[in-house]
């Protein structure tokens, strides 16, 4: 697995000191940086973001970018995958939302 991080453009995750314990973490997001970020970043019409703690103690986020490797015949690979794999989408969002429902901001 290679080091290289993506962090996500337009968001921010920060705990606020004096939220409730089930509240984890607040995101912000800056919209316009946000959503170009998505469309740039997107697999089939889906953005995988793990939501982690520095060493430091500072939360962030990162794009995910687990594949999971196919055997012959388009199978899993390995006996048991680690991961459910996300949802698929065959719909192409690069230049938006194909069915005109596009995103309110």
């Amino acid at each position: 697995m290679a080091d290289d991080k993506k962090f996500v453009d337009g968001m921010i995750v920060k705990r606020k000191p004096k939220a409730p314990d089930f509240v984890k973490c607040s995101l912000s997001f800056k919209c316009a940086d946000f959503v170009t970020f998505m469309k740039a970043n997107h697999k089939k019409g889906w953005l995988n973001v793990d939501l982690k703690m520095s060493k430091g103690g500072k939360l962030y986020a990162e794009v995910d970018t687990w594949e999971p490797e196919a055997k012959e015949g388009g199978d899993w690979g390995g006996d048991t995958p680690t991961a459910k794999p996300a949802p698929t989408d065959d719909r192409d969002y690069s230049d938006g939302d194909p069915d005109g429902s596009e995103v309110p901001f």
